[in-house]
């Protein structure tokens, strides 16, 4: 699914390749931090450490791939 227009992609690679590595990374960063926060946010309450480990994996990398971590 593709719902932003060419312009604006062009606009914000533009902008990130003004971006020191540094900036870009801190950036990346920060919204991984971002969608951490809201997944946990659907997280069942009470979940061990363990178990919240395991809700964020299989939420960010799928429960096939998660499984095989797991190995």
């Amino acid at each position: 699914m593709k719902d932003t227009s060419a312009q604006v992609e062009a606009l914000l690679r533009r902008r990130y390749m003004e971006m020191s590595g540094e900036q870009r990374f801190v950036a990346g960063a920060r919204m991984f931090e971002a969608a951490r926060t809201l997944v946990l946010a659907s997280a069942p309450p009470g979940l061990s450490d363990d178990e919240i480990r395991q809700f964020l994996c299989i939420r960010f990398y799928g429960e096939q791939d998660a499984a095989r971590m797991r190995k």
